[in-house]
């Protein structure tokens, strides 16, 4: 079974850094695009940021300059620095990825998204 696992979470006042991290294990054939979306209370989950195989990164207009995507294919992992956090910046960190695993030697799985189960991130004086 494929697992996606966040951490780096917590409390930072306005206008900190925090780094998330997530780990993506499991019988992974390959992953192609990894991201960070996030889920306040009382709002939908939204696009953070995404990062391809290749190292492209797109942002939404809300983290664009302040936040940074990156990967370690090694290690199947996935990061996501944040600088001058805002309060706004307050919810659910979640990790995804779009990914192919492997049943066994010969078949692999249909291309799909898994997701981790999220890190809190708040951002308070």
């Amino acid at each position: 079974q494929v697992q996606l696992v966040e951490s780096g979470g917590g409390l930072v006042q306005p206008g900190g850094s925090l780094r998330l991290s997530c780990v993506a294990s499991g019988r992974i054939f390959i992953i192609y695009n990894m991201g960070w979306y996030r889920q306040a209370p009382g709002k939908q989950r939204e696009l953070v940021g995404v990062i391809t195989s290749g190292g492209s990164t797109t942002y939404a207009d809300s983290a664009k300059g302040r936040f940074t995507i990156s990967r370690d294919n090694a290690k199947n992992t996935v990061y996501l620095q944040m600088n001058s956090l805002k309060p706004e910046d307050t919810a659910t960190y979640y990790c995804n990825a779009d990914l192919v695993a492997s049943e066994n030697a010969f078949l692999s799985t249909p291309r799909q998204n898994y997701w981790g189960q999220g890190t809190q991130v708040t951002v308070s004086s």
